[in-house]
């Protein structure tokens, strides 16, 4: 089965260079229309109701989440096609949507094209643009964390994250009921995306600094729960600012 698409990019060159390799690499995909701004985005949406849309992330007359905002009553898969930019991508991040740096990378097309017939196919129940949006709208520490796990995934609120721990080539993530999950992320994934208050205190552990209880200078952290962390030297003043 072909995956139903649409592009959208206010570039002409952009439309016509992804159109190409998506013809060239990515042959379970099929285009059945174009737009280049949210004024032609939404209608065009609305008549194909697409199960994929190639969506830029800024545009003029409105960007891809009032693209989102305005097309929320269908449902499709969203590959974002952005420029770099770290609030955009923690955004996209949490969510775990999907997103391609510009300029087009044929890999990491193909990537996020088979990631997205994956969950096309496993007929997986996760609207990650509904969920993108809800955390455009909420403080980050109020917004949800999408954690992929070896069952599936797992929906969070980052105020709920207790501490994150390494273990190989995952994550545990411990939460304030006492829960924890195994995330198939390494720590650093974490520490590039969450923000204050949460903190690297050593190379394996990573704090939610609202749940730290107490603090001894021969360097380690009471949290909450009463469980203990060391921080380490090279994390040190990084935790200390945080209480400054």
């Amino acid at each position: 089965m072909k995956i139903k698409s649409v592009i959208v990019d206010d570039e002409i060159i952009a439309r016509e260079v992804l159109r190409n390799y998506i013809t060239k690499y990515c042959p379970q995909v099929e285009i059945v229309g174009e737009g280049e701004n949210i004024k032609e985005a939404v209608p065009l949406i609305a008549e194909k109701q697409p199960q994929l849309v190639f969506l830029d992330v800024e545009m003029p007359f409105g960007n891809a989440f009032d693209v989102l905002e305005a097309t929320k009553e269908f449902s499709y898969e969203t590959i974002f096609i952005t420029a770099f930019s770290q609030y955009s991508l923690q955004a996209l991040n949490k969510s775990a949507s999907y997103y391609i740096l510009k300029p087009i990378d044929i890999q990491e097309l193909i990537l996020a094209v088979n990631k997205v017939a994956e969950s096309l196919e496993s007929k997986e129940e996760l609207n990650r643009n509904k969920i993108l949006l809800e955390n455009l709208k909420l403080k980050p520490e109020k917004q949800q964390l999408i954690l992929p796990t070896l069952q599936g995934f797992d929906v969070v609120k980052t105020e709920d994250i207790l501490r994150l721990q390494a273990d190989g080539n995952f994550t545990q993530v411990y939460l304030t009921d006492g829960s924890k999950k195994m995330v198939c992320r390494f720590l650093k994934h974490f520490d590039d995306l969450l923000e204050n208050p949460f903190v690297r205190v050593h190379r394996s552990h990573i704090i939610n600094s609202r749940f730290v209880k107490s603090y001894h200078k021969s360097g380690t952290i009471m949290l909450s729960d009463d469980t203990e962390i060391e921080v380490s030297g090279s994390f040190k003043d990084n935790f200390l600012k945080v209480f400054s």
